[in-house]
């Protein structure tokens, strides 16, 4: 039996102890806080929770972003689908002002994780920036008679998307799409389009994965492409729309991000039910919203990610000079109106130090002026993009770049 039909009776197997578990997790708290004082309750109370946590399927999170503070003032955002594509769909974050400020197409991760991951980048930028994002489908969804999805698909999207953006957009990528927007911009300055984004920024990119090889990087280096498609592609199970479509499914995806630091998640778990026992509600829920997103995931085209796998980590295409997308060669050399910004964090362990800035070397048609590259001490992968960090040094180094394009 594959891997995949496996995993969906495994869940179906445990849907009836999961309804137990639940019914017993809502007696436990029929009474609430009236009743904590028995013995033994919190704890029964905490198990339970975790066990749910720990065992059930977390859907596609909604961004649920409904306004921002602009220079001190509420302003209500709209979200909406502007192209829909069968793999992809643009988003807008509509402000509800006259001048939204500078329009940015940030491009989320295509790999396990949906476009949600990248929220708080998306609620950092709203007060000063115009946001789009790509909102990636779940492959799995997607009817095998939509055809398949590989590189070649993902750069000619980014070109839709920023042609129908037009004139002045900057455009923003996050880890994986790095090398994709790079081959998007390259063409279309190889073809002197006047849609070309005013400035592009890489953000923990792996460009040149041979640069500072992270753990990841040498994993991928350990086998052949062939050891992939064998071992980490299956056949979406019949019940969804993609059966039989071939993926990188996200529940393999999410195992070997937890595989990397087993000791951590474990402790995360185990500090949440203390926490729970404790009545410290606050870390509980910090706890929640950390992984409802990091447990959602989403199923990966097979043609895409092994492309990626081959192109990118196996092969290092776009660093040697070989890349081709859609039977088309790329030149990154052509780039010669497109700032570019470069940004790693100096504690990343998925994108080594050194991998984005490699794009500075690809894009010799850019003057020195026009490149600028940022580290950040201290700042790990998920920092790069998220939290404290983020907000204090990156945002407004972004913010800073995009503006003197943008003039």
């Amino acid at each position: 039996m594959a891997l995949y039909a496996l995993r969906e009776l495994t869940l179906q197997s445990l849907g009836p102890l999961g309804a137990m578990i639940e019914a017993g997790y809502r007696a436990v708290n029929f009474w609430g806080e009236s009743v904590a004082w028995l013995p033994g309750l919190r704890e029964a109370d905490a198990a339970l929770e975790l066990f749910t946590r720990l065992t059930k399927a977390y859907g596609k999170p909604s961004f649920e972003i409904d306004e921002v503070f602009v220079r001190g003032q509420r302003v209500a955002v709209t979200e909406t689908a502007l192209i829909e594509e069968p793999f992809c769909r643009l988003l807008h974050f509509r402000k509800d002002m006259s001048n939204p400020g500078p329009r940015v197409l940030l491009v989320a991760p295509l790999s396990g994780h949906y476009a949600t991951l990248l929220r708080p980048t998306v609620e950092a930028l709203l007060p000063g920036h115009d946001v789009y994002i790509t909102d990636w489908a779940d492959a799995r969804l997607v009817p095998l008679d939509a055809g398949h999805f590989d590189l070649g698909c993902y750069v000619d999207y980014l070109k839709k998307f920023l042609r129908y953006l037009g004139a002045g957009t900057h455009i923003v990528a996050v880890c994986q799409p790095g090398v994709p927007v790079l081959c998007a911009v390259a063409q279309m300055a190889e073809d002197n389009e006047q849609v070309q984004p005013r400035s592009m920024t890489l953000i923990a990119a792996p460009i040149d994965t041979r640069v500072s090889p992270t753990a990841v990087d040498q994993f991928a280096q350990q086998y052949s492409l062939a050891w992939f498609e064998a071992n980490v592609i299956e056949r979406v199970p019949a019940g969804y729309p993609g059966n039989g479509r071939r993926v990188y499914p996200g529940f393999l995806q999410l195992a070997g991000f937890v595989s990397m630091n087993v000791a951590h998640h474990a402790g995360a778990h185990l500090d949440f039910y203390r926490h729970l026992v404790d009545g410290r509600q606050s870390e509980a829920a910090r706890h929640r919203k950390f992984y409802d997103e990091y447990n959602a995931v989403l199923d990966v085209p097979a043609e895409y990610y092994l492309e990626t796998i081959q192109k990118v980590f196996l092969e290092h295409h776009l660093c040697r000079g070989r890349m081709e997308v859609g039977q088309r060669r790329v030149y990154p050399e052509a780039i010669a109106n497109v700032s570019l910004l470069t940004i790693e964090g100096s504690e990343d362990d998925i994108t080594g130090r050194g991998q984005t800035e490699a794009a500075h070397a690809l894009c010799a048609g850019l003057a020195a002026d026009r490149k600028e590259h940022l580290v950040v001490d201290g700042v790990g992968h998920y920092g790069t993009f998220a939290g404290q960090r983020f907000r204090e040094s990156i945002l407004p180094a972004m913010t800073q770049f995009i503006q003197r394009c943008a003039d």
